[in-house]
């Protein structure tokens, strides 16, 4: 019995021993055939994705194939103003191609060409594991040469556009090509067509600017130079990166020899070899551009700089843009501050940086970055270099602009001009004309540009909101703003002409844009411009436009050289003083910047002046070469306005904004804020509600800050400000434009508080580091 025992057990372990294998097996098939299903479904999924994108592929021609990828560039009129990458290829045809470098080519981009078919799968997974192993030879990328082809033929390089349709499509034009044209002709149009650095396309060219000769006469390192630059031109360039291009020569050589195409003794010898060695000490010009036109010279550069942001390749990318270049206001500009058939220049080193815009859209229709530059070309753009202070032009934007926005002010707020220190310093604020008029009003205030009103008011507003306000504006700073701000900050004449733009469209934002439409070579089209954003009310804007056309107009305002006879139109002065340790090297009065930033309904123009160097000598900018900037502005704003199609137009008041008369002046509020309508503004109590509940809201504390506005003023102040002589009604000024006005100094006699011992600048941050101002300075302020 034992014995059976035994066994029956002996035999029932056995089963269980089989069982296990056989269950393992069964669990591998599921998971295998599990796998398969789901790489096998893959494979069906992505061939019918692949099959989706490319019917969606453009179509590919000959001409595509063999033709330049020039970026065209048109003006507003669609008419073609510059070709950057435009070429005076040498095409060679194939059989003119030696066969050493066809070999180098087909070694170092594709060894497998005469046998794939437009596309090679092997080659992708090769591509990637020589990836994995960092020993690719420079093969890194799976595409074929036939698909490299088709990418500088038909599709973008941008970053933005390498996508896995764009990806799809590619391929499937690849195969196209393979099936319609031989190797022997697929290897001819990517060897003419490929960019070999310093604006040259094709290698019949490269070898002509390089060596100074044609390909069939090039020896093996040279031809395997050439061959290798098309992955990196500008860093594989032996006349600039010798170590770069002897390191791509030698992985072509090596390649080569791995093909078996040349021995390992040839592939040596040639490395050997230095590879400047034949270079051509002279090279021939191989472009044709019309970026000579100087008059286009700052604007191209910005519009290719905003292109090459956004990631297209302007040298191989065969892109149509069109910009909003206005090319007539273009050439009138560039005649007006390079000739001195307008203004007397006082030097050819003195120069001009200045940016016109359509306030009712943003777009930039004309910029000057320089005057007398030159054989320069994509020079220095001082039209949007932000390294200098902006002057008193600062002062709608961050001052007023808030007060009337955030405080409710009226046009006639009483402001005080009398002494003032800076919170929490020892440094007092001046005027140019060491004179205090005790309490005037605002609108006073912004004709003369007189600077401690205005850092007053920005101390009410307070720092936050005024910041916010810019901001609003598109303006943004790297370090915090400061009180000194308020009388200058360092901003472009590009982003100044787009905020004074929404003072004249009633309030609205626009972000600058030199660019329509680009459309790339696959025709897809990529719109620009700017949905404009609120950046103020209708009230603030025609209240601040209402009091800078008295800038213009009055007889003591400080723009008046900009006065244009019959034309609708408003701005607003800048100058930016020289430090304390500096004032006395240069003479009285002089500047280092002088701005004027104006505007009608229908153009926004800001200008600045001033010299590259201001510290050497001569640099100063003097009194009377302060107003070439209105001048400047005075001539392009004359030739815009003839033009039949624009209208000339006053703003209208909007419907929350109340007129009234104060001292025979028109002035203006916003309903239901009217300030103090009981007390004339030289003098009194005032007993208005709404100012204290405002300015306490800004968190301002300094016994300086600007809600002492409405306190009683001195006995020692000026008479009211709102004098005949400040006449701002909405009529086309009468004046000549010949720039008799004083320039900032009132005409008016006043009664100082006190005697100033140094003069002031009112762009104070002009002479600032990391935010201090000087506010000593023998220099004009706010003219």
């Amino acid at each position: 019995m034992s014995s059976n025992s035994n066994n029956d057990e002996t035999r029932s372990g056995r089963r269980q021993q089989n069982a296990k294998p056989k269950r393992k097996r069964h669990l591998f098939r599921t998971i295998f055939t599990s796998l398969l299903v789901l790489f096998l479904g893959a494979i069906l999924l992505g061939a019918g994705l692949f099959f989706y994108y490319a019917q969606g592929a453009p179509n590919i021609t000959e001409s595509e194939l063999s033709s330049d990828t020039s970026t065209k560039v048109y003006d507003a009129d669609n008419n073609v103003i510059s070709r950057l990458g435009a070429q005076n290829r040498d095409y060679v045809k194939s059989s003119k191609i030696p066969g050493t470098l066809k070999q180098a080519v087909v070694s170092i981009e594709d060894r497998r060409f005469y046998k794939e078919h437009g596309v090679d799968p092997i080659r992708i997974v090769e591509a990637a594991f020589s990836n994995i192993r960092g020993s690719s030879l420079g093969m890194q990328g799976g595409s074929t040469l036939t698909q490299q082809l088709v990418k500088l033929s038909v599709f973008s390089t941008s970053n933005a556009d390498r996508t896995l349709k764009r990806k799809a499509q590619e391929a499937w034009l690849a195969i196209k090509v393979d099936q319609k044209y031989s190797k022997s002709k697929i290897l001819e149009f990517y060897i003419n067509k490929v960019y070999m650095g310093n604006g040259v396309y094709g290698m019949e060219t490269a070898a002509k600017y390089y060596y100074g000769k044609s390909l069939s006469r090039l020896t093996l390192p040279q031809l395997a130079m050439l061959a290798g630059m098309p992955q990196s031109p500008t860093n594989y360039d032996p006349t600039r990166y010798p170590k770069y291009a002897t390191y791509r020569r030698n992985q072509v050589l090596a390649a080569m020899a791995q093909n078996k195409v040349i021995s390992s003794a040839q592939a040596k010898a040639a490395e050997a070899t230095s590879v400047q060695s034949g270079l051509a000490k002279t090279h021939p010009v191989t472009t044709v551009t019309n970026k000579s036109q100087k008059y286009i010279d700052a604007y191209l550069k910005q519009v290719y700089a905003e292109l090459k942001a956004d990631g297209y390749n302007t040298s191989t990318d065969g892109l149509r843009v069109y910009t909003n270049l206005d090319m007539s206001a273009q050439k009138h500009l560039y005649n007006i501050v390079n000739s001195n058939n307008y203004v007397a220049f006082p030097s050819k080193k003195f120069q001009v940086g200045a940016t016109l815009i359509n306030p009712n859209n943003g777009k930039v229709t004309a910029m000057i970055g320089g005057r007398k530059t030159g054989n320069v070309s994509f020079g220095l753009n001082r039209a949007v270099q932000t390294d200098r202070s902006s002057g008193s032009t600062i002062k709608p934007l961050m001052d007023y602009g808030p007060a009337i926005q955030y405080l409710k002010y009226p046009t006639y707020e009483p402001v005080k001009d009398t002494a003032y220190t800076y919170p929490g310093t020892d440094k007092q604020l001046n005027d140019f004309d060491d004179k205090y008029e005790g309490t005037i009003t605002m609108r006073k205030a912004l004709v003369e540009s007189r600077n401690i009103p205005a850092i007053r008011t920005l101390d009410a507003v307070g720092i936050t909101k005024a910041t916010k306000f810019l901001s609003g504006l598109g303006m943004t700073f790297k370090d915090k703003l400061t009180l000194q701000n308020g009388i200058g900050a360092y901003i472009s004449t590009e982003q100044e002409a787009a905020g004074y733009s929404a003072f004249a469209n009633g309030g609205t934002y626009y972000k600058p844009s030199l660019l329509n439409k680009v459309v790339t070579k696959d025709g897809k089209s990529h719109s620009y411009g700017s949905t404009g954003k609120r950046a103020m009310s209708s009230a603030t804007a025609f209240m601040i436009t209402n009091m800078l056309k008295g800038v213009i107009n009055s007889s003591n305002g400080s723009g008046t050289a900009a006065a244009i006879s019959g034309l609708y139109q408003a701005g607003k002065t800048g100058t930016t003083a020289y430090p304390d340790d500096y004032v006395n090297k240069v003479p009285a009065s002089s500047t280092m910047d002088s701005w004027f930033t104006g505007y009608t309904k229908n153009y926004s123009l800001s200008v600045w002046t001033g010299y590259d160097k201001q510290f050497a000598t001569g640099g100063y900018v003097t009194e009377d070469e302060t107003k070439i900037a209105q001048e400047i502005y005075k001539y392009e704003m004359t030739y815009l306005a003839q033009n039949e199609n624009v209208s000339n137009t006053d703003w209208t008041k909007p419907n929350d904004v109340v007129e009234t008369t104060r001292n025979g002046v028109d002035e203006y509020y916003i309903q239901g804020y009217p300030g103090d309508t009981t007390t004339s503004a030289n003098g009194g109590t005032s007993t208005n509600a709404y100012s204290s509940s405002a300015s306490s809201a800004t968190g301002t504390s300094s016994s300086n800050a600007a809600t002492t506005n409405r306190s009683t003023s001195s006995s020692t102040s000026s008479t009211d400000s709102t004098s005949s002589s400040t006449s701002t009604k909405q009529e086309p000024s009468g004046g000549s434009g010949s720039g008799s006005g004083n320039d900032g100094n009132s005409t008016e006699t006043t009664t100082s508080s006190s005697t100033s011992t140094t003069t002031s600048e009112s762009t104070g941050g002009s002479t600032t580091t990391g935010g201090t101002t000087s506010t000593k300075s023998s220099a004009k302020a706010s003219s």
